[in-house]
């Protein structure tokens, strides 16, 4: 007897993953068990089909090896995850027509494309009799349910934060126990055979030491916060110390949710743990405005920017991603997020401001290139943060605020402890010059084995000057403000 003729009891619901690589607090698989069927296990890899965005080369990296601990997790409770690549919707009609399932279940997706191809494979389902059930993904609220007093959605953080911090989180659901019924074996590719991994050259071979992808290194990086997250409100803005989270990753594959986050951080009220919850609830922001604004990611959230006279200069991008732009603590967040993966975040407004106000580069152009380097890019918060800073996203800075990049290092980096972390020919220079080099006499940068414009560059662009350029584009923008 076929899959497809089983009886109807032993017909297997069949769970869906995507970016939600975790056994607990897992909505839709918590449900599949509980409707004692068997259980079939399916990623669906799809962001290479037809309007998809293909993940960057960090994210493929961070994506095996989740997925090598999903399985891992998975196989404990007698669970095969199966795999596949294509479009959700025939990947996921092959599937059920191979298993003979009559009930699909999945955790809701917030982007463009996902709520797309989610919502013609659940009406394809249903027309073929299949019974579909999505559960809340990744979240702290469905974006739907978090609306200003006239019913639009928030363009502002403070009231939506307020808005959300008011209303109670739900409480995370824990792992199933096994053993759990499986459901039938179903054609399955390779991990490897995804060639996810970098190899000639393996520029991700540092990862390893920074990272744990996957549930269970989500899970220790939660309790190392919690036992050492005291000074959080100020840490988290000095790069030089080990003062974050560094949760972003987990949460951008879903090995960790806001509820279980939240929980853990029970009824703490320090200041410390209300700006981590404010941080989180940054995040919580950046998907409701992707949700109700689906162009985020590609247009100016702000119109009037439509008209920004952005410059086309690929040799001040090329120097500006290598970490060549002759201003310390940009190239230090610069060659950080090579060699890691990841920048701090107050770097990141740095290298960001530097980018579209020092060099007048589409915001657009950082944006693709954090996608690709970064293991915590997703689709809401990276368009939405570098839309922030560079003046034409929701709840921005003001355009006139201009990082000055000799100034945030000074403040963040005192030191200049991380600044001779990643450029190390800076090392020898002296705390009052690690971040302005060129001030530094000559005697000075020759006891310090730096010779500017040879073993370090000459800074791309005076401050000064690049100030008053910013300004100028700026007011030619409001110029021909035609809205």
């Amino acid at each position: 007897m076929s899959n497809a003729s089983a009886s109807a009891g032993d017909k297997p619901a069949l769970v869906l993953f995507r970016h939600d690589l975790r056994i607990a607090d897992n909505e839709a698989l918590t449900a599949a068990v509980a409707s004692g069927k068997p259980v079939l296990a399916l990623f669906v890899r799809d962001d290479e089909s037809p309007g998809g965005r293909p993940i960057g080369g960090a994210r493929r990296w961070w994506l095996h090896h989740s997925l090598a601990s999903l399985a891992r997790s998975l196989a404990e409770l007698g669970i095969t995850l199966h795999l596949r690549a294509g479009p959700m919707l025939s990947v996921v009609a092959s599937a059920v027509d191979e298993s003979g399932a009559d009930l699909v279940l999945w955790n809701r997706r917030y982007d463009p494309f996902g709520r797309e191809a989610d919502a013609e494979m659940k009406a394809a389902l249903i027309g073929d009799g299949v019974t579909c059930v999505s559960h809340e993904g990744y979240l702290l609220q469905e974006p739907w349910r978090v609306a200003t007093g006239s019913g639009g959605p928030y363009k502002v953080f403070t009231p939506f934060w307020n808005a959300v911090a008011a209303t109670p989180v739900r409480a995370p659901l824990p792992a199933p126990i096994g053993p759990i019924r499986p459901g039938p074996a179903i054609a399955t590719e390779r991990l490897d055979d995804w060639r996810l991994l970098p190899t000639s050259p393996d520029w991700a071979e540092e990862f390893s030491a920074h990272w744990l992808p996957g549930e269970p290194g989500a899970r220790d990086k939660l309790a190392r916060f919690r036992q050492s997250g005291q000074g959080y409100a100020l840490d988290r803005d000095r790069p030089d110390v080990d003062g974050t989270s560094m949760l972003s990753p987990h949460l951008a594959h879903g090995e960790i949710t806001p509820a279980q986050i939240f929980a853990a951080l029970g009824r703490e009220t320090g200041v410390d743990m209300a700006t981590f919850r404010k941080e989180v609830g940054w995040r919580e922001f950046c998907w409701h405005l992707l949700f109700h604004f689906p162009d985020l990611g590609r247009a100016p959230f702000n119109r009037t920017f439509r008209n920004f006279p952005w410059r086309d200069d690929r040799i001040a991008v090329a120097a500006w991603q290598r970490g060549q732009t002759g201003y310390p603590i940009v190239d230090a967040g610069m060659r950080q997020l090579w060699r890691t993966g990841w920048m701090h975040n107050r770097v990141r407004m740095i290298v960001a401001s530097f980018l579209t106000k020092h060099l007048l580069v589409d915001w657009r152009d950082g944006e693709d290139w954090f996608w690709d380097t970064l293991v915590d890019a997703d689709p809401a918060s990276n368009p939405a943060n570098w839309q922030w800073v560079a003046g034409s996203g929701a709840d921005a800075a003001p355009y006139f605020r201009i990082f000055n990049p000799i100034l945030q290092g000074e403040k963040f980096d005192p030191a200049g402890a991380y600044v001779r972390q990643y450029v190390p020919e800076l090392t020898k220079l002296p705390d009052r010059f690690i971040h302005k080099p060129w001030e530094a006499p000559e005697t000075t940068l020759f006891s310090a084995n730096v010779k500017l414009g040879q073993s370090y560059p000459v800074s791309l662009i005076d401050h000064k000057a690049a100030r008053q350029r910013a300004l100028e584009a700026y007011q030619a923008m409001r110029g021909t403000d035609d809205d």
